[in-house]
C-alpha cells in the first residue's frame, strides 16, 4: 500500500508524462508535494521504485517510467517514455544509427561537487545521438551543443552520477530550477540547479550533503544549460 504522498507523486509523474512526454524535475515535484526538501523527493522515489510502480531508465537524467498504478487509477492516455533527456524525447540508444549521431567538442570534467577552473579547450569529442539535442521548440543545430564529463556527486539525487556525460546547450539565460553550466567569478564553472533569488543567484546542489551557494547574480554567468546524459556501464 502507497502513503498518501507516494499516491500523489505517482500520479503526478503519471499526468505529466501524459502530458509532456517527461517526468517532473525534482524541484517540481518538491513544489507540487509541498515538500520542504528534494531528499523527501529521492526517498519518495525510491520507494516506489522499491514497490514495482516505477522504473528509473538508464543513461537520462529525470526519465522515469510507470509500471503500474494503485487500484481504480488508470494511465489517462499516458504513454510509456522512452529513454529521455533532460527536455526532449530520445530514441532508444540501440536503434541509432551511424547517421543519426553528431559529434560534439567533449570539454573534460566538470566537478558536480566542487567548483573547478572554467573549461574552455576542448580535449576530445564524443558522438551523441541527434535524438538528445533536437527539441520541439529549439531547431538542432550541433555548434550550440558541447559535452562534458563529470566529477562529483553533488548531483546525484537529479541522477547524475560521478563519470556522466552530460549535453548542453549553450545559453546565457535558463529559467529557474534548471540545471546549468554556471561560471562564477569568470572562473570556476560548476554543474547546479539554478535558483534567482533577488539581487542573488543561487547554484543548489541535488544531494542533501551539500549546501547550496548563494552570490551576488554579478557574479555569476549562465554558460550552458543541461539537455541529455549519458553513461557507460
Amino acid at each position: 500500500m502507497l502513503t498518501r504522498k507516494q499516491k500523489e507523486l505517482l500520479l503526478l509523474i503519471r499526468d505529466r508524462l501524459a502530458a509532456d512526454g517527461v517526468s517532473p524535475s525534482f524541484e517540481e515535484m518538491k513544489a507540487c508535494l509541498g515538500l520542504k526538501s528534494k531528499s523527501g523527493i529521492h526517498r519518495l522515489i525510491t520507494g516506489l521504485e522499491e514497490r514495482g510502480f516505477i522504473r528509473r531508465l538508464p543513461h537520462r537524467a529525470r526519465a522515469l517510467e510507470i509500471l503500474k498504478l494503485p487500484d481504480g487509477e488508470t494511465k489517462s492516455g499516458a504513454r510509456k517514455t522512452r529513454a529521455v533527456s533532460v527536455d526532449t524525447p530520445m530514441p532508444d540508444m540501440p536503434a541509432i544509427a551511424a547517421a543519426q549521431s553528431v559529434s560534439l567538442p567533449l570539454y573534460g570534467r566538470i566537478a558536480a561537487g566542487t567548483p573547478i577552473e572554467a573549461l574552455r579547450d576542448p580535449n576530445g569529442n564524443i558522438d551523441v545521438p541527434t535524438g538528445l539535442l533536437a527539441s520541439a521548440k529549439n531547431s538542432f543545430n550541433a555548434s550550440e551543443h558541447y559535452a562534458l564529463e563529470i566529477s562529483g556527486d553533488s548531483m546525484i539525487e537529479a541522477g547524475i552520477l560521478d563519470g556522466d556525460r552530460v549535453i548542453i546547450r549553450s545559453c546565457d539565460h535558463a529559467e529557474n530550477g534548471a540545471i546549468v553550466v554556471a561560471l562564477v567569478d569568470e572562473q570556476e564553472a560548476t554543474l547546479k540547479y539554478l535558483k534567482r533569488e533577488g539581487a542573488q543567484v543561487a547554484l543548489e546542489p541535488a544531494n542533501r550533503t551539500y549546501e547550496t551557494r548563494r552570490l551576488p547574480a554579478s557574479r555569476v554567468r549562465v554558460q550552458g544549460k543541461l539537455v541529455g546524459l549519458l553513461r557507460n556501464y
